[in-house]
């Protein structure tokens, strides 16, 4: 039993460094597999909110990645990051806790759902970002793909068991309060997280500009050729992603009539996605490479969607609605795990936080327009027809992709440019050293 176990000689989890921030990770997916039902539960059957409500409570959550995204890269390539992410960590445990406090002062209303969602969509900007390049301080570059599919095993962990027991909570002891157990264990991340031994490079310029290492950022981003394409793809598959999220829990809980509890047993097949996609993601990457492998998992996810868009509702409708949630977890890893490491992979190390952050801000432009888009179509023309626009949209975006010689022939992970190659980038006038300016 004990070999069965064993780490492998050379196993990323042998390092006392990723095997925290490894941990960390397990334990804050649990707590988030509580926020993933609590909160739209609380806003669909607590609330009653309406399709449009629902679609404005996500896009409100997306619109700080929009706003903060840009200005909080260049931030965060002057300040160590791992302060940041635990910092974040702790704020979204407050936020959750906000809930139950206001529901319980009978204060709880949609603007207080649409408050929270901002800040937790605020902290997630600069924290999730701060979180990605974490990982390369941590994991040497040739092994980020390897990193990301651990990382979605950790993830997937939580949501084999999460929703199970998450919807249980729910139905025992409502909404609101479940979100408390949220908060206990985003404490328990950050606590993992502090003084995380971390590989980290700041060059501390006494010339630095924040507009000018602003657009020295969206420069780097905007001439790289795999980076553009790889932002406009996730755009649109991002939209079609908020447009079918918009709709999940109304489907489930007015189309096929299921209870919270039932609700969370059904998200269990997201974890058995996800675990699925960890296990076969790298390998699947290596043998045909990343860029296939990614436009593999758009395909996966609109098989997903469209599924339910034609699917009864009856029995075979939850079969369905379970299959869809395995589907598109599944879809997600084989995405998630190479458009991070791919564009990681690209990026020298000082410019990570402004990669980042504005392929992020690049990469969610559709995000709220698809949340929208969703919520209106389930409101106007059926929840039904949501997931038609994400499937239809997603599976013509997986044809468009592998018609694209850059990402069909992308077969292995590109090395980062060297630092006399990003160095134009990053000079403006006035950076060189005095005598070479004209050089």
């Amino acid at each position: 039993m004990r070999a069965l176990f064993q780490l492998a000689p050379g196993d990323l989890l042998r390092d006392p460094s990723y095997r925290r921030l490894w941990s960390s990770i397990l334990t804050s997916s649990f707590g988030n597999q509580v926020m993933l039902l609590a909160l739209p539960l609380t806003a669909a059957v607590l609330l009653h909110a309406t399709p449009v409500q629902m679609g404005k409570l996500t896009a409100v959550e997306l619109l700080p990645f929009l706003i903060f995204s840009l200005p909080s890269g260049v931030w965060l390539d002057r300040v160590r990051k791992l302060p940041v992410y635990v910092v974040g960590e702790s704020t979204i445990a407050l936020v959750a806790a906000s809930v139950p406090l206001a529901w319980w002062l009978g204060w709880l209303a949609m603007g207080w759902l649409y408050a929270a969602a901002f800040v937790i969509g605020a902290v997630n900007t600069v924290a999730g970002s701060a979180a990605q390049v974490v990982l390369t301080q941590v994991v040497a570059r040739e092994r980020l793909v390897e990193a990301h599919a651990k990382n979605a095993l950790a993830t997937s962990g939580a949501e084999v068991a999460g929703p199970g027991v998450a919807g249980a909570l729910i139905r025992v002891f409502g909404a609101p309060l479940a979100l408390l157990v949220n908060a206990v264990l985003l404490f328990g991340s950050a606590a993992i997280l502090r003084n995380i031994r971390v590989h980290e490079r700041r060059d501390h310029r006494p010339d630095a500009h924040f507009w000018r290492d602003l657009r020295h950022g969206l420069r780097f981003v905007a001439g790289q050729r795999l980076l553009l394409t790889l932002a406009l793809l996730m755009a649109i598959w991002q939209m079609c992603n908020y447009a079918a999220t918009t709709v999940q829990i109304l489907i489930a809980t007015r189309t096929l009539g299921l209870s919270e509890q039932q609700v969370g047993l059904c998200y269990m097949g997201m974890g058995v996605g996800t675990i699925s996609g960890s296990l076969l993601g790298r390998r699947v990457s290596l043998r045909i490479g990343p860029g296939p492998c990614l436009v593999l998992g758009y395909a996966i996810s609109a098989a997903g969607w469209l599924l339910v868009a034609v699917a009864p509702a009856n029995r075979w409708g939850v079969a369905a609605f379970s299959v869809m949630l395995m589907a598109f977890s599944m879809g997600a890893v084989f995405i998630f795990i190479n458009f991070l490491a791919l564009r990681q992979a690209v990026t020298p190390e000082p410019l990570l936080g402004r990669m980042t952050s504005t392929m992020r801000w690049l990469s969610l432009l559709a995000a709220s327009p698809g949340a929208l888009i969703g919520g209106w179509l389930g409101q106007h023309a059926g929840l039904r027809w949501a997931l038609a626009f994400a499937g239809g949209v997603s599976a013509l975006l997986a044809l468009v992709a592998w018609r694209l010689p850059l990402m069909r022939e992308l077969k292995g992970l590109p090395a980062p440019e060297t630092e006399a190659q990003w160095l134009g980038v990053e000079a403006g006038p006035g950076y060189l050293p005095e005598g070479e300016a004209g050089t």
